[in-house]
């Protein structure tokens, strides 16, 4: 079955860095665009970072934009996520989702668009 297992979060102080990775496993990791999107308590859920299956795209929410990079190394079956000058209010679980479909046709993914989630790795921005 289907598994993508996040790591890489902890405890980080303002612009600090993080790398987040997401291995999948259950299916063809180089046939499926992947995004990263986080959760903090109370909120809902924000798209955050998203790669077509070749790494030919990406896409960012402006919050996180020219501060996260998004990239996939399908040999290693690892998507990535790179949080660089980390704030405060990147504090959340952050969560890999699999895309149906070698692309996404709208960014944010419309829930249609992806079908699998990891558990979600936790990131805290704080002094």
């Amino acid at each position: 079955q289907v598994q993508l297992v996040e790591s890489g979060g902890g405890l980080a102080r303002p612009g600090g860095s993080l790398r987040l990775s997401c291995v999948g496993s259950g299916f063809t990791f180089n046939n499926h665009a992947m995004s990263w999107a986080r959760q903090a308590p109370g909120t809902g859920l924000e798209w955050v970072a998203g790669i077509y299956a070749d790494g030919s795209e990406t896409f960012y929410a402006g919050s996180v934009q020219g501060r996260f990079t998004v990239s996939r190394d399908n040999a290693k079956n690892t998507l990535y996520l790179q949080l660089n000058n980390l704030k405060p209010e990147d504090t959340a679980m952050y969560y890999c989702a699999k895309v149906t479909e070698v692309r996404t046709y709208y960014w944010p993914p419309r829930q249609y668009e992806y079908d699998s989630w990891g558990q979600g790795t936790q990131v805290t921005v704080s002094t």
